[in-house]
Parts: structure tokens; C-alpha cells; sequence
């Protein structure tokens, strides 16, 4: 069972979807963090439908040229192996490939963390910075994902492939994407209430979670504290320029 519902509302489906017959495992196709319990998303599935085999699917993929047909390579991650290989058996075909993983923590973050700076990316494209600044902020803010990764014992390999680097990537550079969308129309001057009009930007809702558990583990991760920032409404996007760019000087590390 695909459970394509937005990140917060995961809990709520997957509760009702625990008192179907039967025991279809529940596949998350949601990238983001649960705000409160800071629950990732297969912690969600396994909390509401303990019952339930849990995995998640991600990676870089628009709704849009999935449904066209288009080539698209996404990741399918499970705690048990055979099971990650049996869904991507089913899901697999000539326009779509998965690859699968045990790697579920990584997973999750590479597509928790890029939605949070692909809004960053969409700012400076709405702010006129230019090409380089987004191309700066990609860098930097895949280092921010890796640390945060790390600190949560996600691979490496995880981290460079299609759920984290080709994710971010993909929604740092295209107007497809919600977040992207969402942060560029920030850039243009819209509060966060006009800027979410009509979108769902997952990152929106994620940025405080996954602020508030870089904090607590020590993990330095100045690009999403001021998507954070501009989100909650603690900052400007004036602001949060200068503080990223106000940054002492340090080693690229």
C-alpha cells in the first residue's frame, strides 16, 4: 500500500489504513519529519500500524513525469532486505527503476533535508542572486545533509545517491518542484501565507523538526536554521542573506 499522503498527515492514514484486512506492508512516499514527536516517517508507520511491514519510497521523481512515462530512478528502503526487493520487483517497470536499500534512516533524510533547502535555493532565485549563490547553496547545504546524516547513522553511500544528492539536486533547480516554488516566491517578496497559497511545500513543515534535531545533536546547519527562520517569521529574507554570507571564515569541511 502506497501511502501518498503529505508528511503530517501520515500518522492519521496510516491509523486507518492498520484496520484493513490483511498484512500489505505500508510503502511512505512522504519526505519529511513528523513536527512534535520529530518521528520519521517509517517511526510513524510502524507506530500507527504496528502490524503493518513498514518501508519508504524516494528519490528523485516528479509526480508529473512519473505519470508521463518519463525515465525516473527512485530508491525503495526496509529494515528487512527481501522485503525492500520484493516491493521493488512490483513497483519496477520499463519507465521506472528502483534500487533497494536497508539504508531506511538515510533515506528518510535525504528527502526530509533537500525539501528544507530547496526553499533556500527558490529564495535566492526569487531574491536576483544569481546562478552562483544557488549553486553555493546546493554545496553547502549537501554538506549540511550529510552532516545530519552522519549524526543519525546514515550511510554514506545513501547520502550521495538518489535519495539525498539526486533528490536535492533535482528540487534545487527546478521550478517543479513545491519547495523550490515556495522559496521563490519568498524571494519575491510574499509573506509565507501568500508564498503557500495553493501549494504543498513539505519543507515548510519540516524545517523546525529538523532544526530542532540538529540542535539537540550538536549538528551545525546555518542554511536550514534561516529557511527555518523565514518560515516561523523570525527573519527576513534581507536577513537571512546576511547572516549566511556574515558567517566567519572556515574551512570547507
Amino acid at each position: 500500500i502506497l501511502v501518498a499522503v503529505p508528511a503530517q498527515a501520515t500518522r492519521e492514514a496510516a491509523a486507518r489504513l492498520a484496520a484493513l484486512p490483511g498484512s500489505a506492508p505500508l510503502v511512505t512516499c512522504a519526505k519529511g519529519i513528523e513536527r512534535g514527536t520529530h518521528a520519521f516517517m517509517t517511526e510513524v508507520l510502524i507506530e500507527a500500524a504496528p502490524r503493518r511491514p513498514a518501508a519508504i519510497l524516494s528519490g528523485p521523481s516528479f509526480a508529473a513525469d512519473v505519470a508521463a512515462g518519463l525515465p525516473t530512478a527512485v530508491t525503495l528502503a526496509a529494515s528487512d532486505d527481501s522485503l525492500a526487493r520484493s516491493i521493488c520487483r512490483l513497483l519496477h517497470g520499463p519507465n521506472l527503476r528502483l534500487y533497494h536499500s536497508i539504508d531506511v534512516r538515510g533515506v528518510e533524510i535525504g528527502g526530509a533535508a533537500k525539501n528544507v533547502l530547496a526553499i533556500a535555493c527558490g529564495v535566492a532565485a526569487g531574491r536576483g542572486l544569481g546562478a552562483s549563490a544557488v549553486a553555493a547553496l546546493v554545496a553547502r547545504g549537501f554538506a549540511e545533509l550529510r552532516r545530519f546524516g552522519e549524526a543519525f547513522g546514515a550511510k554514506g553511500t545513501t547520502l550521495m545517491g538518489l535519495s539525498g544528492l539526486g533528490d536535492l539536486v533535482l528540487t534545487c533547480s527546478s521550478a517543479q518542484s513545491r519547495n523550490y516554488a515556495f522559496g521563490f516566491a519568498l524571494g519575491k517578496g510574499r509573506s509565507v501565507r501568500e508564498a503557500q497559497e495553493g501549494l504543498l511545500a513539505e519543507g515548510a513543515f519540516t524545517a523546525l523538526a529538523l532544526t530542532e534535531m540538529a540542535r539537540a545533536h550538536g549538528v551545525d546547519m546555518p542554511i536550514s536554521n534561516c529557511v527555518e527562520a523565514l518560515v516561523e517569521g523570525s527573519l527576513d529574507v534581507a536577513g537571512a542573506v546576511g547572516a549566511l554570507l556574515g558567517r566567519p571564515l572556515r574551512s570547507e569541511e
